[in-house]
C-alpha cells in the first residue's frame, strides 16, 4: 500500500481511460469506504454515493453528459470545455449527491440581524463537507491504482435534473461531483501548481502573496485553458513559458507575485472584466 503522500501526489484528473477494462464491487466499496470518512458540518455526512457500474447505465449517464458538453459549447462560449466521449471507457462513475435539507443542523441565526450571515456560512459548510468526501472519493480512486476526474457539470440545474430522473433521486438534492473511475491510459504528470512559498503564510498573512485582481483577470482571459490541461507541475517546464507567461511569469511560477504588499479593495468577478480570448468570445456571443 502506498503512503499518505505519495497516494495524494499520484492523483489525477484523467480524461484518457484504457478502454475493455472492469473492476469489481469489492474495488469500488473500498473507494466509497473513503469518502464515507470524510468530516462533515455537524457531522451530518450530508452525501449519497451512486455507483452506476452497469455498463449500459454508464451509457446512459455518458450520454446526459454529452449533452451537458455542448451546453458549454453552446452558451458557455470560450470556456475551455472538454469533450465527454472518453466516459464511455470508464469501469464506473459515482454521482456525489449533497442533500440539502441537512443544513438546518448548522448554526442558525436567531437575531434577525444575524440570519442572513448564518445562512451564507451554512451554504459554506455543506460545500465543504462535500468537497471533503470527492476530495476522499479521489483519493481513494489512487490508492487502488485507478484515477479520475471531478466533473462539477451534474450540478447544473438542466443537468441535474436529466440525471435525477435516470437515476431515480429527488431532483432537489443535487449532484455536486461526478466522478469518472478508469485505468489512465497512459502516465500523467501533475497539472499546475502554485509554488509552496506563494501560498503558506506564517502567523498571518503576508501580503506579498496575494494575488491581485490583474492576475485573476490574465488567467481566465489568457492563461486558463493551459493551465487546465497541461502535463507539468512546474510552469517554468512549459517549452513557451515566456510566451504564454510574459509579464506574469514571476507572479505565477515565483515565491511573491505581489511584491509591493500593496493590497486591494474588493472588485466584482462576477463575470469576466477584460479583453483576453475568452472574455471577446463570451462578449461576441452574447444576444
Amino acid at each position: 500500500m502506498p503512503d499518505f503522500m505519495e497516494v495524494i501526489r499520484s492523483r489525477r484528473s484523467t480524461r484518457k481511460f484504457v478502454p475493455g477494462r472492469e473492476v469489481g464491487r469489492d474495488v469500488l466499496e473500498r473507494i466509497v469506504e473513503a469518502a464515507r470518512w470524510a468530516p462533515s458540518g455537524a457531522n451530518t455526512q450530508p452525501w449519497d454515493f451512486i455507483v452506476v457500474h452497469a455498463p449500459e447505465r454508464r451509457e446512459a449517464v455518458r450520454q446526459v453528459f454529452l449533452k451537458q458538453a455542448q451546453r458549454l459549447v453552446d452558451h458557455a462560449k470560450g470556456f475551455p470545455a472538454v469533450s465527454k466521449a472518453y466516459l464511455a471507457n470508464t469501469v464506473a462513475i459515482v454521482i456525489v449527491l449533497g442533500d440539502p435539507r441537512w443544513k438546518v443542523c448548522f448554526p442558525q441565526g436567531t437575531t434577525e440581524s444575524w440570519v442572513e450571515e448564518y445562512a451564507e456560512n451554512n451554504e459554506a459548510i455543506f460545500l465543504a463537507s462535500l468537497g471533503a468526501a470527492i476530495q476522499n472519493l479521489q483519493l481513494g480512486v489512487a490508492a487502488e491504482g485507478l484515477t479520475s476526474a471531478w466533473l462539477s457539470g451534474g450540478g447544473e440545474t438542466t443537468t441535474n435534473r436529466e440525471l435525477a430522473a435516470l437515476l431515480g433521486y429527488p431532483d432537489w438534492m443535487r449532484a455536486y461531483g461526478t466522478i469518472p473511475i478508469g485505468y489512465p491510459a497512459a502516465d500523467q504528470d501533475s497539472r499546475y501548481r502554485r509554488p509552496l512559498e506563494q501560498l503558506i503564510h506564517w502567523d498571518g498573512y503576508d501580503p506579498t502573496r496575494y494575488r491581485r485582481h490583474a492576475q485573476v483577470d490574465f488567467y481566465e482571459s489568457a492563461l486558463r485553458p493551459f493551465a487546465m490541461y497541461r502535463d507539468d507541475a512546474d510552469l517554468r517546464a512549459w517549452p513557451d513559458f515566456a510566451e504564454k507567461l510574459g509579464d506574469w511569469a514571476e507572479a505565477f511560477a515565483g515565491g511573491a507575485p505581489n511584491p509591493s504588499g500593496a493590497l486591494e479593495a474588493e472588485a466584482d468577478f462576477s463575470r469576466p472584466r477584460v479583453a483576453g480570448k475568452a472574455t471577446k468570445a463570451r462578449r461576441k456571443a452574447k444576444p
